[in-house]
């Protein structure tokens, strides 16, 4: 589904897509989430985002730590897009995808 975006409506958009990422935070025009996965899923994940973030010409931060994987969308400088948002939906279903492998 398509929607127009401007001004206030945008935001509001933004901020109901948020309520439906369960365990995605926003710190400031940054979403982050953090997943409890190992080595082999955080592989296999990075590999998944990698293509849906090629697609829609974003560039997420993910990062492995040593029992998880942070990762981070949006800019410190730039609102939060629709596509981030998106990017951020598609990485639930990658996430889901490698966890049930």
């Amino acid at each position: 589904m398509r929607a127009l975006f401007n001004g206030r409506a945008k935001q509001d958009y933004l901020s109901d897509a948020l309520t439906l990422l369960p365990g995605w935070t926003r710190d400031g025009e940054q979403i982050r989430r953090t997943l409890v996965i190992d080595d082999s899923q955080h592989a296999a994940l990075t590999e998944r985002v990698k293509v849906v973030a090629d697609a829609l010409h974003l560039r997420p931060e993910i990062s492995r730590r040593v029992d998880h994987t942070l990762i981070r969308v949006g800019h410190d400088n730039t609102p939060l897009s629709e596509g981030e948002v998106l990017l951020a939906a598609r990485i639930e279903d990658a996430y889901r995808a490698v966890t049930e492998a």
